[in-house]
């Protein structure tokens, strides 16, 4: 397999593994707030994105032979620190607990149709900053797309948004958390130019953990896993080690190897897994409106991302 299908199939296993996070994390939400979800998940992830990074870095100094200055190369360069701590707030409290408030109300499905707008924004923000393509296909994805977006979040009832009636705070908060991925995603890309992404991806997520840690202990739900159920705890899992150690993981060696925009339209499949389990743990169903929404999404999308 080549570097490239394996940075395309790492980058699919990370999307459908987001996409049944929709459910999982619903699931969880029943028994314990985001912030709480929030700080096991990645409490739980941790050790799986360590393995990874140690074991890169083993390969790494079995090759080049270990010194005490080849160890110390492991932390991070005095440079890097600022940025690893940016992208761990954006990538971690930020960016989920827009989506863990935005789920208490929005369906896990239609959460993820509007998720997959993010190859959009990544192609837009490709092109801003790191001179990727985007011609008049990639306009007219964008404006199919958006129309899409818009059928998801009013219902079909666009003129909701001037009544300010049913809104859907909910879809409105996970529309920004996708906004929120796609500068996260793009800032990574560009970060990788200088570091390698095992070592990138562990540091940012335990920036991260530390910057939700901070929130989570001076909260009135720092008790809550002490009375979590063994199903809270089974999602709780499978977000901790699957959606984020493995994924993100991924997601950042997809990046280093293909350009944002290429690895964005993988985030096409994420609705895909969570409609599907979203259908049979939760018994959600897409109205026609949706749907049509859904199928504007796929199109512009398939625009902006397609060569």
């Amino acid at each position: 397999m080549t570097p490239k299908n394996a940075a395309q199939l790492k980058a699919a296993v990370a999307t459908l593994s987001w996409g049944a996070s929709f459910v999982a994390t619903k699931i969880a939400l029943r028994e314990c707030a985001p912030l709480t979800i929030i700080w096991i998940r990645f409490l739980l992830g941790l050790p799986v994105l360590f393995l990874l990074a140690a074991f890169s870095e083993r390969e790494r100094l079995r090759k080049e032979g270990f010194t005490l200055a080849r160890l110390r190369s492991a932390l991070p360069e005095r440079r890097e620190w600022l940025p690893l701590a940016v992208l761990g707030f954006l990538g971690v409290p930020f960016h989920h607990l827009l989506q863990s408030t935005g789920l208490r109300t929005a369906q896990a499905a239609t959460s993820a149709w509007i998720v997959s707008t993010i190859p959009v924004f990544i192609a837009i923000l490709g092109w801003l900053f790191l001179k990727e393509r985007f011609g008049k296909r990639g306009v007219l994805g964008l404006l199919l797309a958006a129309t899409g977006v818009l059928a998801v979040v009013t219902k079909g009832h666009p003129e909701r948004l001037l009544l300010l009636q049913d809104l859907g705070a909910g879809d409105f908060l996970v529309l920004l958390s996708a906004v929120n991925w796609a500068v996260f995603s793009v800032a990574s890309r560009k970060f990788l130019g200088s570091s390698g992404p095992e070592k990138s991806t562990f540091w940012v997520m335990a920036l991260g953990w530390l910057q939700t840690s901070l929130l989570f202990v001076f909260s009135e739900h720092v008790l809550e896993p002490a009375a979590l159920s063994g199903v809270a705890w089974t999602s709780l899992l499978f977000l901790g080690i699957f959606c984020t150690g493995l994924a993100y993981a991924f997601w950042y060696d997809a990046l280093r190897t293909l350009p944002a925009s290429r690895v964005g339209v993988f985030l096409y499949l994420n609705p895909l897994s969570a409609t599907a389990v979203a259908a049979v743990f939760l018994g959600e169903v897409l109205t026609g409106a949706t749907l049509a929404g859904v199928a504007a999404i796929f199109c512009g999308v398939w625009c902006v991302n397609s060569r």
